[in-house]
């Protein structure tokens, strides 16, 4: 597998590709949505993605809300779970894939304006499969903290195509 071939790569290139150019977080904003419609249902503006870290917003609006007038539980939720993915898979060394397994979120204040969900997960030792929980911290514009997500990824090499059985000693 070339490492360009892999999710969070793809990802990566994209954003330094589109990033510096006029317009270019807009263009990669479409281009998430196109990708990962769901995600793409709260318009995330990525603001910063590094292997390893993300920065991730959105902004409040009609669609977005619950009955108090705030931003609804499950699109805090939805961001991040996309900052936490963003700044593992960009981190993750090629052959390797990540599935969400769990997601947990506590809430601290109601979510006004726009809001911001930074995840800077440490990749564990990837030579054997396991289930690691990241943690995305949701601020508001004030920088106050507004809820944070744990969402458990299960990490694993990428199984190979032929669907022989891979050797540790493989990469």
């Amino acid at each position: 597998m070339a490492a360009i071939d892999s999710p969070g790569a793809k990802l990566l290139n994209a954003w330094r590709t589109l990033s510096p150019l006029p317009a270019g977080r807009w263009l990669f904003t479409q281009l998430v949505k196109w990708m990962i419609p769901y995600t793409g249902s709260v318009s995330p503006r990525v603001e910063t993605l590094e292997p390893g870290y993300a920065r991730i917003s959105i902004t409040q609006r009609r669609r977005l809300e619950q009955h108090l007038g705030s931003i609804h539980a499950i699109a805090l939720m939805n961001v991040a779970e996309f900052a936490s993915g963003a700044a593992m898979t960009t981190a993750l060394p090629a052959g390797y894939r990540g599935i969400v397994t769990k997601m947990s979120i506590e809430y601290f204040k109601k979510a006004r304006g726009t809001v911001t969900a930074e995840s800077r997960p440490k990749l564990p030792d990837l030579t054997k499969e396991g289930e690691y929980d990241f943690i995305s911290e949701i601020t508001d514009q004030k920088g106050d903290l507004i809820a944070r997500a744990t969402v458990r990824w299960k990490l694993g090499p990428v199984p190979p195509k032929d669907g022989s059985t891979r050797s540790s000693s493989a990469s």
